[in-house]
């Protein structure tokens, strides 16, 4: 069925209830890895606006004392420890220990004492420790930048409303190889998991915190 207008659709439907934005937010920064910014990079995604945004909201974070987490994706040789993922996406050999491509991108590399958590999976929580270490420090928001947005952005959203949190993910601040299943993401995400918002709201939301 094809809806004139899906975004009254939805909300006739009772999708997209708001979620209030907690007091001790910690920022995620999901996979920007190199393999998503050089050109001959099979992961090439065309998402350098991402990168840019995402620096500026990890700079505002900081500034504010909001804790920062990064993740990162690395594989044994021959992805053994990626199960199915890696077996469906051949592109992901990029990741496999000691590729430069898996290294992060410029200027997003983790400050000392920012929390790395290494992965294998789409979501930042699949098989970490991650929502623990959230928890731990009493997190109720998590914003979230990274890529790419169908898939890794998804999954971790997904996964952080299940585990209690509220996910909110940057517009500017993630990206995706295709514009339009960049939008679609972002719609469905709106409608059902997370909320969205815009760079300069996330920064004054980080400046307005009292810590």
């Amino acid at each position: 069925m094809v809806h004139a207008n899906p975004d009254a659709d939805y909300a006739a439907a009772g999708f997209g209830q708001g979620l209030v934005l907690g007091h001790r937010p910690a920022l995620l920064m999901i996979d920007f890895a190199r393999a998503y910014f050089v050109l001959d990079s099979p992961l090439y995604a065309g998402v350098e606006a991402a990168r840019d945004a995402a620096a500026r909201v990890m700079a505002a974070a900081r500034a504010n004392r909001v804790p920062v987490f990064h993740t990162r994706v690395e594989y044994e040789p021959g992805g053994g420890d990626g199960g199915m993922f890696f077996r469906k996406i051949a592109a992901l050999k990029v990741f496999e220990t000691g590729s430069a491509l898996g290294d992060f991108e410029p200027p997003l590399e983790p400050a000392p004492g920012e929390t790395v958590i290494t992965k294998q999976f789409p979501s930042a929580f699949f098989g970490t420790d991650l929502a623990v270490q959230l928890k731990r420090a009493g997190i109720d928001t998590l914003v979230i930048c990274g890529l790419s947005t169908s898939g890794c952005v998804r999954a971790s959203a997904v996964d952080a409303i299940c585990h209690g949190f509220v996910p909110v993910i940057v517009r500017e601040g993630v990206g995706d190889r295709l514009q339009s299943v960049h939008d679609a993401n972002l719609f469905d995400l709106a409608a059902k998991t997370a909320e969205l918002r815009g760079m300069m709201e996330i920064i004054t939301y980080f400046e307005g915190l009292a810590f």
